[in-house]
């Protein structure tokens, strides 16, 4: 479980993220949404001590998370962050199996149960055959798919995902969360997703934090949360919206109309 308690993040005397709490229960997946410099990747970087805060606490399994060593948050919290440094000549599975390190012996080498875990994320996020391949010859859409793959290879219980289908067709979208969701349930896993997808968020989801200006401004169940008045205070626009026939979920139209 990850517990966020009245944290504020800031860069010198700028406080980009401001008194946010929430609990993230074994199992759930939480989205967060809001616009561009709304604070959601510093918020996100906090989450596994990449950043300090200035105020308040993050407690993972009931312990401060600056208690922890690097090795163990690696262990514990895997991350794919928005921006990924993968255009350089190393083969898809080695960069797989660097997300088995923290599990490693003091020398680094693989073992057979570290391939195999590897081989099966690459299978789950639709990569099989893509083992021999280079990164730096990999579209965007297949190095996020290889991000994924290594972050499931971790084991990690707690994923923190930054735009994660960003690059991705609507296929490989539904695979990536459907794939997170499977984690989640399976492992009694969770995870933190940063979208800017509102319908995938509606659907995936169990709780959305909406965030602007570092502020939170409604948290709760999507269909809490995803209202016509929220997303004019988050997004200044107008939206229709209804109800997903096939899941229940709310579904989010833009109402471009008076855009044109």
């Amino acid at each position: 479980m990850l517990e966020v308690k009245n944290i504020s993040i800031g860069y010198g005397e700028s406080e980009v993220v401001k008194d946010v709490s929430f609990t993230l229960q074994n199992g759930e997946i939480l989205a967060i949404v809001g616009a561009n410099g709304a604070g959601k990747t510093t918020l996100l970087k906090s989450l596994n001590a990449s950043l300090p805060v200035k105020n308040g606490g993050i407690l993972l399994d009931g312990k401060h998370l600056e208690d922890f060593s690097r090795r163990e948050i690696a262990v514990k919290i895997a991350v794919i962050a928005q921006e990924n440094e993968t255009k350089f000549p190393v083969t898809v599975l080695e960069f797989v199996l660097a997300g088995r390190f923290a599990h490693g012996s003091a020398f680094g080498w693989e073992s057979e149960s570290d391939l195999q875990v590897a081989e099966i994320a690459l299978q789950n996020c639709d990569l099989a055959g893509f083992e021999s391949r280079l990164m730096n010859r990999l579209s965007g859409g297949e190095r996020q798919r290889v991000v994924l793959a290594r972050a499931l290879a971790t084991e990690a219980n707690t994923l923190l995902l930054d735009e994660p289908t960003a690059n991705l067709d609507l296929a490989h979208q539904a695979l990536m969360f459907r794939l997170v969701r499977e984690r989640c349930k399976v492992c009694n896993s969770s995870a933190i997703v940063i979208t800017h997808d509102l319908n995938l968020a509606s659907e995936f989801a169990d709780e959305i934090l909406l965030l602007k200006q570092g502020k939170v401004v409604a948290q709760g169940k999507p269909e809490k949360v995803l209202t016509v008045e929220n997303l004019r205070i988050i997004f200044d626009v107008e939206v229709f919206l209804d109800t997903n026939p096939t899941s229940g979920k709310p579904r989010i139209t833009m109402n471009y109309a008076n855009y044109g």
